[in-house]
């Protein structure tokens, strides 16, 4: 019988279309049925498990007269929208004849994006895991326009980590880890069991999509796995079929990659995931290279006195990104002066005031390198 390990009590679960569908593209309900019983083995052992699921489009794809996977994007989102209730169906099935009740959550970016709706997702999702449900979560790929898209299920996993601030991300496809090179053009690449640092060359080694059934390959999972990292969360990439591999991730004995991050690393709250990755930024701010190397070096505010130039039109409390003068992003943050105030400061030169001086005028996520691109 698996016991839990004490470290890690919440778990989300990323499986991918490839890992649920048979070699005619269907959805296979035996791979489904032994996904479906590993979960179960971690809910009895006591783990809070999410799972973010692809496989709608796979799903509904035949039932709309469809004899190969659709390529149009209204056809996509038309199978998609049979394909998520029958995928739905299953899972509830199959957790119900174990005595567990699962959810089902649609997301689109814009969720993440507006910060309201952001606080409930999470007060939605905590109320849910901690009563023992088993939220199944897709993005909402019916109506979801491609400018308001994810993507692909790799990054909505690991922003539903994050904002739930789970303790370890899973990633299952049909790829049995990260290499230290593509092993579909090298005979001799190695697996890495475990990365410490997504480095530029881990980043370059990145290939395209594994499957052909899938959205996203090695690349999303590294920009993935880099969310994860940066807010705490340790992840797991491996392959869906390989025996009880849920199992064995969260024991640490799976064959895969394991991403930890070094112990002394500095890890983004809950506030400041939301600023890095979702918020969306309505201007800049360009900022001194003194004031820059404070920033970077001593996590300090920045001042009215800091601010060389000014970039768009925002209001007070708005995210802003932190440019150098050579147009580096430095960082993101909110700004306590609208763009038209900041203005009227850097024209009248006031900025060296006791009352500029003393009160913080720009509070910035302390991740200045933002550590993926989103």
């Amino acid at each position: 019988m698996l016991e839990q390990d004490k470290k890690i009590k919440r778990v989300v679960i990323k499986i991918g279309s490839s890992s649920l569908t048979s070699m005619h593209g269907e959805i296979s309900r035996r791979k489904l049925e032994n996904l479906a019983n590993q979960i179960v083995a971690l809910k009895d052992a006591g783990y809070e498990t999410a799972v973010v699921s692809s496989g709608a489009v796979a799903a509904g794809y035949r039932k709309l007269g469809c004899i190969q996977r659709p390529t149009s994007l209204p056809e996509k989102q038309a199978a998609a929208s049979i394909g998520q209730g029958l995928l739905m169906e299953s899972y509830s099935e199959l957790f119900l004849s174990h005595g567990y009740v699962a959810s089902q959550i649609l997301i689109t970016r814009s969720d993440f994006a507006n910060e309201n709706r952001y606080n409930n997702m999470k007060n939605t999702l905590n109320v849910l895991l901690e009563r023992g449900i088993i939220p199944i979560i897709n993005e909402n790929d019916t109506v979801t326009v491609d400018r308001l898209r994810f993507g692909d299920n790799d990054t909505l996993s690991a922003k539903v980590a994050a904002l739930i601030e789970a303790d370890q991300l899973i990633i299952l496809s049909d790829i049995d880890g990260l290499y230290d090179d593509n092993p579909n053009n090298n005979p001799d690449a190695k697996l890495l069991d475990k990365v410490h640092e997504i480095t530029p060359e881990i980043e370059a080694a990145a290939g395209g999509s594994g499957s052909a059934v899938g959205t996203g390959g090695m690349k999303s999972k590294i920009s993935a796995v880099k969310i994860a990292m940066a807010s705490g969360i340790d992840s797991f990439l491996g392959k869906a079929d390989s025996k009880d591999i849920l199992v064995k991730a969260v024991s640490g004995s799976a064959k895969g990659t394991y991403f930890n991050q070094d112990p002394e690393g500095f890890n983004l709250d809950n506030n400041q995931q939301w600023i890095a990755f979702h918020s969306g930024p309505e201007g800049e701010v360009i900022i001194s290279p003194e004031s820059k190397k404070a920033v970077i070096e001593d996590r300090k505010n920045i001042l009215p006195s800091d601010i060389l130039h000014v970039k768009g039109r925002f209001s007070e409390g708005a995210v802003v990104r932190v440019m150098d003068e050579n147009g580096e992003e430095i960082g993101l943050g909110r700004i306590n002066y609208s763009s038209g105030k900041l203005e009227e400061t850097l024209i009248e030169e006031e900025c060296e005031t006791k009352e500029a001086i003393e009160q913080d005028t720009f509070v910035c996520s302390r991740d200045f390198a933002m550590p993926v691109s989103v």
